[in-house]
């Protein structure tokens, strides 16, 4: 029973790390396949247009990234808010509620940046 007290912590510490991993495999297992698929065209004759060639780009998106982290930082907020508890110094927990202010504020500041961006774009 004693390394259920080494264990717990180790599993709760490793998931992040492990779920990480994951995501990087599965993008590299995609392009594997992908470059897989170009070289059967390839082998076979096929002329390959250029855009097949051209790695796939992801859109970036100020907006979803800005709602994302708004939404992070009022959980926070909430959370830390709500939860019961005392720190070892006898304070009690809903005093770190500060710690969402971070993503919360730079939340706001890409949502004002897509906001400025598309003001921008609507004048030219």
């Amino acid at each position: 029973m004693e390394y259920l007290f080494l264990v717990i912590p180790f599993l709760v510490m490793s998931a992040p790390v492990a779920i990480v991993l994951i995501v990087m495999r599965y993008g590299y297992r995609r392009t594997q396949a992908r470059y897989n698929v170009l070289l059967q065209l390839a082998d076979k004759g096929v002329e390959l247009p250029p855009q097949l060639l051209l790695e796939p780009q992801v859109a970036y998106s100020e907006r979803r990234r800005a709602l994302v982290l708004i939404g992070a930082g009022l959980g926070l907020i909430t959370m830390f808010l709500t939860l019961p508890g005392q720190l070892d110094n006898g304070l009690g927990i809903d005093r770190l509620w500060g710690i969402g202010l971070l993503p919360l504020m730079t939340g706001l500041g890409y949502l004002a940046s897509w906001w400025l961006n598309r003001r921008g774009d609507l004048r030219d």
